[in-house]
């Protein structure tokens, strides 16, 4: 799927007005700023005329729905009439990203704050920004909404597969399908178990022992048996099959526990192809594992809150084993062991490398759906569990924290990807209206 950001540009002023004359100067900073991020992610779509009428905003409007952008950022020469910006949002219904820019007599900050009103009271999805052009802070601000819009449009557009049944006592995993769908846009695909069962049992053995035999050479250690090794690529072969298919962009299956071992090493090597796979039948993880996907451009974590560790105010984190194996601090850490609990089958054990990361949890609410929000950073740590230990180091007391999550009644599966996300899914969740609790 492409993930590249569609960015609109255009410039509104009032031609009375001080700062109209250096609309087009200004415009051509922005777009110079804003290339200067790199374009590897970011395409620019520019409307080179000023807008400053009717006439010309339909024409913008009309100019940035050919292109399917996922924003539109306009930049204020002057004060501006708002009704310049409705007028192209009747065209291009997208989110806005108004840019106010310093000046005393132009009244930029002026009119961006009036069309923020007028945003607000019809409920369209805005941000306002002032600063300077070459700001890094104002370019860091441009490229964290046009991502959170970019994941708002592909998430519209999203098929999350359900195979098998989420696990029963675990209530907070039940997806709100209709909700899901008109919060955050992905539909949910029902898969059947017993087909694809079938499906693995006619996977030849001698198809995969190649594959096993490579695999064996990435990882520091193997204490599963060869069977498992094989049962757990034939399960890989036929899912990511289903998933071509059936176009889907994650996976929920139901691990626990008939699954146990069977479908962790297939969870590891799609994250790493950039197909999340959530554990235990949570179609809510594996959301929340799509929209870091999809912003980190790497695996995720997909834990259980465990236990805080008081000496360095840790917490730590986990699964069973089903982690990339690119969240390992090194490759020579991960063993392909049975799957605690049931001793048998096949999960990808180590501890998980450090670094800064956002933590999320989503739950379904009697209203709709919650986010919940962490960040933190990543130690060091030993295999002090049986899975992918995560050991996340907070600013705040752990105690705190506890407290938050039973407060705010977050749910315990957390997903985590490396970097601070926190601005990027704050916009999300204000484009999508959902509610968003945070500790960040």
């Amino acid at each position: 799927m492409d993930n590249r950001m569609r960015l609109g540009l255009a410039v509104v002023a009032s031609p009375l007005e001080v700062g109209a004359d250096q609309a087009p100067i200004l415009l051509e900073r922005v777009e110079i700023a804003l290339r200067s991020l790199g374009q590897d992610r970011l395409d620019l779509c520019l409307c080179r005329g000023v807008v400053v009428s009717a006439q010309d905003a339909i024409q913008a409007g009309r100019q940035f729905y050919d292109q399917r952008l996922d924003a539109i950022c306009v930049i204020a020469a002057s004060w501006f009439e708002d009704y310049l910006v409705l007028d192209m949002l009747e065209e291009c219904h997208v989110p806005i990203l108004g840019w106010g820019t310093p000046g005393m007599e132009t009244g930029s900050l002026c009119g961006m704050q009036q069309l923020g009103f007028m945003l607000k009271q019809l409920g369209m999805p805005y941000e306002l920004l002032y600063g300077e052009i070459e700001s890094s802070e104002a370019k860091r601000q441009v490229l964290a909404y046009t991502s959170a819009a970019a994941l708002r449009n592909r998430l519209r557009r999203a098929r999350i597969g359900y195979l098998g049944h989420r696990v029963q006592g675990m209530t907070e995993t039940t997806a709100h399908e209709l909700a899901l769908k008109k919060i955050f846009g992905p539909r949910i695909v029902g898969l059947d178990t017993h087909l694809f069962l079938h499906q693995v049992s006619q996977v030849k053995v001698e198809d995969v022992q190649a594959q096993w035999a490579q695999l064996q050479q990435q990882v520091g250690g193997v204490t599963c048996k060869e069977e498992a090794g094989l049962e757990s690529l034939r399960v890989h072969a036929v899912l990511k099959e289903l998933i071509e298919s059936e176009m889907l962009s994650a996976v929920a299956l139901g691990c626990y526990p008939h699954l146990m071992g069977k479908v962790c090493l297939a969870a590891s090597l799609l994250g790493e192809e950039g197909i999340p796979v959530a554990c235990e039948g949570d179609v809510n993880g594996a959301l929340g594992m799509l929209m870091l996907t999809w912003l980190s451009g790497q695996p995720t974590h997909n834990t259980d809150l465990l236990n805080p560790i008081p000496e360095d105010n840790s917490i730590v984190f986990s699964h069973c084993g089903s982690g990339g194996f690119s969240l390992a601090q090194e490759p020579r850490k991960i063993t392909l062991a049975p799957v605690r609990l049931m001793d048998q089958g096949l999960c990808c054990i180590f501890p998980a490398k450090p670094g800064p990361v956002t933590l999320i949890n989503i739950v379904p609410t009697m209203d709709g759906y919650q986010m919940a929000l962490l960040l933190g950073t990543a130690v060091e740590t030993d295999m002090i569990f049986p899975g992918n230990p995560l050991r996340v180091r907070f600013g705040a007391p752990y105690q705190d924290i506890l407290r938050w999550i039973v407060e705010e009644g977050i749910g315990h599966h957390w997903i985590a990807a490396y970097g601070d996300w926190s601005a990027e899914l704050s916009h999300l969740m204000d484009m999508v209206g959902c509610v968003l609790t945070s500790m960040a």
